[in-house]
Formats: C-alpha cells, structure tokens, sequence
C-alpha cells in the first residue's frame, strides 16, 4: 500500500486532539455500490413473496383445522338399497339423540351423483354401490374418544357404517403445507444471508477503493467508529430506497397472485387470505432489511479496519 507522504504524516500529528469528525468527514460520502440499491430491492422484493406465501399457508391451515376439528363423516357402506337407507335413517336417529352431536345433514343421493359423476360418469350405481353418508357437526373437537362413543352408539342399528373425523382424511394435505411453511421461512432466511453478503461485498470494495484517504483520516485523528458511520450512513439509504422499491414490487405480486387464486372460487383457498396484522408484518420487512444492511456495513468496516491499518 503507498504510505501518505511524510507532510501528511506531520500534520496528521499535529491535529490528531482537534480531528475527530471532521476528519471522518474527509471518506468520500458515494453510495457503496451503484447496483446496491436494486440488489437491495431484488432480495426484499423476493423476501415479500416468500413471507406472505407463508403466512398465506398459515392462515389456510389454520382456518381449515378449526373449521374441521369438530366434524366427522359417517359412511354406510351397504351394497342393497333397502337396507342401506334403512341403516341411514336409523343411523340418523341415533346420531341426533346424543348430546356430543351439535347438528347432522344426510347427504342427498343427488348432491353425491354430482360429486362422483366426473369419475364414474352417469348410471354406474348398479356396478359401483355408493355408500351413504351423513355430516356430522360435533360440540368439541373430533377426539378418539368421542369417535369410538359415536360408532359404539351405531352399532346396533346400522352395523355397516363407518365413522372418521374429516381432519384424517386432510392429513397429507396439512403435511404437505406444513413443509412448504418451512421452505418459505428457509427462503426467507437464505434471502437475508444473501443481503449480507451483499452489503458485504460492497463495503469491502468501497473500503478498497478508498484505503489511502481512510488510513490519512486516521493520522488526522479519525476512529475507526467514526469511519464506519460514514459508511453506515451510505448503505443506510442505499437500503431503504431499495427497501421500498422492493417492498412495492413484492406487495404489487402478491396481490396479483392473491387475485388469481380467489377466482378459483374454492373456500379451502378463500381461508388463505391475509390479515391486517399479516400485512404489517410484511411492511416490515423492508425495515428489517435496513437493520441487517446497516450492522452488516459496520461490522464489515470494523473488521477491514482493524486488519488494514
């Protein structure tokens, strides 16, 4: 490295007790990099994306287990006709008296046609029997204990049926949201590491690229904690304007892709929706980024110093 000349080096000595913050001053104030603040704007934008995808899966799972966690299904799997709405009607006598049970609806022969038309197609009744089935609306949850109460009462009258809790017959599918919950959070925190590194790289170019004024700033009387402030102060804006033009990016997807999914009109999906209190916390994201770019840049700075000079 070119040592300042030897005039420098008197002056610096001779000034060290009145520098300080001017002598900080003296760093150039440029932002760390140009790119920088889209770099910025690209992570916080994709960051946006994955953490509502997340919450999204959150609220969709939660809003499916408590509309769940008291219903069951009782099928009566009778092949004859006759004795299967005998079964059926008996079944739904039974199932009313009990105090566990808060409502109960037979499903209509039609509304089930309707559903299994598409797979077996019109008049297959005869080749396939379709069972029976009742919905069942618990006053708790679906527990094991309250399931095994219900077939023991149902037995008797109508031995061909067959009682589940509907949350069962979702349960790959919650596992299945389950693991995309945890990519989303990995995603987010590979996303902030990626910002890290970033700002890091940056700092230590502008560090490079400013080595002879930084270690002239020094013999003037300028810390290291005072440099790192002018840096901080750079990647601090650069951020928060990358920051917002990320943040508007990301909110702007989400909201088109919040759109398509409401037109399928499923309401599994419809429970997906985000909250008030989701949206704040996905404002501040942004803010977040700041945080993690300004520590970043000061640790970087402080680190680079102390091996510089």
């Amino acid at each position: 490295m070119k040592r300042p000349p030897v005039l420098a080096r008197a002056v610096g000595r001779s000034l060290a007790p009145f520098a300080g913050d001017r002598a900080a001053a003296l760093v150039p104030h440029a932002r760390l990099a140009g790119p920088m603040p889209w770099v910025i704007a690209i992570m916080v934008a994709l960051t946006v994306i994955a953490g509502a995808g997340g919450l999204a899966l959150s609220n969709l799972a939660g809003t499916a287990r408590s509309e769940l966690s008291g219903a069951a299904t009782v099928q009566i799997v009778e092949p004859l006709v006759s004795e299967r709405d005998r079964q059926t009607r008996a079944a739904e006598r039974v199932l009313s008296g009990l105090p566990d049970v808060a409502g109960l609806r037979v499903v209509p022969k039609e509304e089930l046609d309707a559903l299994l038309d598409p797979w077996l197609g019109g008049g297959e009744e005869q080749a396939v029997p379709v069972p029976a089935l009742i919905d069942i609306e618990l006053r708790g949850p679906a527990t094991s204990a309250r399931l095994a109460a219900l077939r023991r009462a149902v037995a008797p009258v109508a031995p061909a049926a067959r009682i589940d809790a509907q949350s069962t017959w979702l349960g790959p599918v919650f596992a299945a949201i389950a693991s995309l919950q945890w990519l989303a959070v990995a995603l987010v925190v590979l996303l902030a590491l990626t910002s890290a590194a970033a700002v890091w790289l940056a700092a230590r170019s502008a560090l490079g690229t400013n080595r002879d004024t930084i270690e002239i700033v020094h013999l003037l009387g300028g810390s290291d904690a005072q440099i790192a402030r002018i840096f901080q102060r750079s990647v601090g804006f650069d951020a928060t304007a990358g920051g917002l033009v990320g943040l508007a990016l990301g909110a702007a997807a989400v909201l088109v892709l919040g759109r398509q999914f409401a037109a399928l009109g499923s309401g599994m999906i419809a429970g997906g929706g985000l909250a008030p209190t989701d949206w704040l916390l996905i404002a501040a994201i942004p803010l977040a980024g700041v945080v993690i770019a300004i520590v970043t840049a000061r640790l970087t700075v402080l680190g680079t110093l102390r091996r510089m000079l």
